[in-house]
Formats: structure tokens, C-alpha cells, sequence
């Protein structure tokens, strides 16, 4: 398969899971596109791939700064929206420090602090999922005597 077609699968795929997507589904998928990024620029940091590096960690903060963080109702949710915010504040300069300094514990820090956030919505996410009927028991095999082929 080709860059361009795989990219152009890739492209499909998620927006086919997105379509269908209940809003806790949504904001997993968003983490989880930020823990991507910031592997991938641990990844590069590691390979001395600065350009890669700083692309990946402009991904993960783009989906926090424009997908995480604007989801957050703040009167709704009161305190802890805005403790959410705040946060996410936080784990964006974790990842500009990392891209300006190469430090590869800041992108671990961000990383750790994202995967406890997305814990919590994959529970949630579970929560609400509906459960799937129940299969009807498969029906009890009868036994047949075994069938005898040319003499005994």
C-alpha cells in the first residue's frame, strides 16, 4: 500500500469513527490522538529527529488546546472543568518545554498525565455503552453412533 493510500485509509477510518461516536467516544479518541503524538515525538526525540519531534509535539498540543480543551463546558461543570483547564494548561507547557529542551521526562510526565485523564473517559465510555442482546444458549449436540465404513 502507497503513503497516500494509506493515509487516505487512515483518514477514512477515523472519520467513519467518528461518525457513529458517542461524545464520551469522542473525547477518548482525542486522547488517544495526543498519546500517539507524543510517542511518536518520544520516538524521534530518541532518533535525534527534530523535525519529527517538533511536528508530533505541535499535534498533541494542537488536540488539547483545540479539541480537549474546548469541549470543556466550564458551567456545567463547575470546579472541576476548571481545574480540567488548568490542567491541560499545564500538560501543554510540559510539552513545549520537552520540544525546546529535548527533555524526554516532561514528555513522560504528559504522557502519564493524559493516559490517568483518558482512564477515567474509558470508564465512562464503558459505562455507557450499551450492552448487546444476549445470544440465545447454543442448542445441546445429540450424539450420533459413529458410521462404519466397508466390513466390521
Amino acid at each position: 500500500m502507497t503513503a497516500a493510500a494509506h493515509r487516505a485509509y487512515a483518514s477514512m477510518d477515523l472519520e467513519t469513527g467518528v461518525t457513529g461516536a458517542s461524545p464520551a467516544r469522542l473525547i477518548v479518541m482525542l486522547y488517544e490522538g495526543a498519546l500517539k503524538s507524543i510517542f511518536l515525538a518520544k520516538a524521534a526525540m530518541a532518533q535525534n529527529d527534530t523535525p519529527t519531534k517538533g511536528s508530533a509535539i505541535s499535534r498533541a498540543i494542537a488536540i488539547i488546546d483545540e479539541g480537549l480543551s474546548p469541549a470543556l463546558d466550564l458551567k456545567a461543570g463547575g470546579e472541576i472543568a476548571s481545574n480540567l483547564k488548568l490542567l491541560y494548561q499545564y500538560i501543554c507547557s510540559r510539552l513545549l518545554y520537552a520540544n525546546l529542551k529535548n527533555n524526554v521526562s516532561s514528555l513522560d510526565e504528559a504522557a502519564r498525565l493524559l493516559t490517568d485523564l483518558k482512564s477515567a473517559w474509558d470508564a465512562l465510555e464503558q459505562r455507557d455503552r450499551p450492552t448487546a442482546p444476549a445470544l440465545p444458549a447454543p442448542e445441546p449436540q445429540t450424539r450420533r453412533a459413529p458410521v462404519s465404513f466397508g466390513k466390521a
